[in-house]
């Protein structure tokens, strides 16, 4: 396996926990149950603390030359 295809199989991965993590806020939002364990600004904050390691992951991947950008997009 390549850095490559492996660097992008995490990313995949931690999309996957944000969105679970919304799920999680969302579910926890519609809930009716006063005395919840974890309150949902717990989940969001965890989903923007996701956000901001992809976001770092991808400009030190970019960076490295890990990943490539496409040179001409259009």
């Amino acid at each position: 396996m390549s850095a490559s295809f492996l660097f992008k199989v995490v990313l995949v991965l931690l999309l996957l926990f944000i969105i679970f993590n919304l799920a999680l806020a969302l579910f926890q939002m519609v809930r009716d149950n006063p005395n919840q364990t974890r309150p949902m600004s717990h989940y969001l904050g965890r989903r923007v603390l996701f956000s901001a390691i992809v976001i770092v992951l991808l400009i030190i991947a970019l960076q490295s030359g890990v990943l490539t950008p496409n040179p001409r997009p259009y």
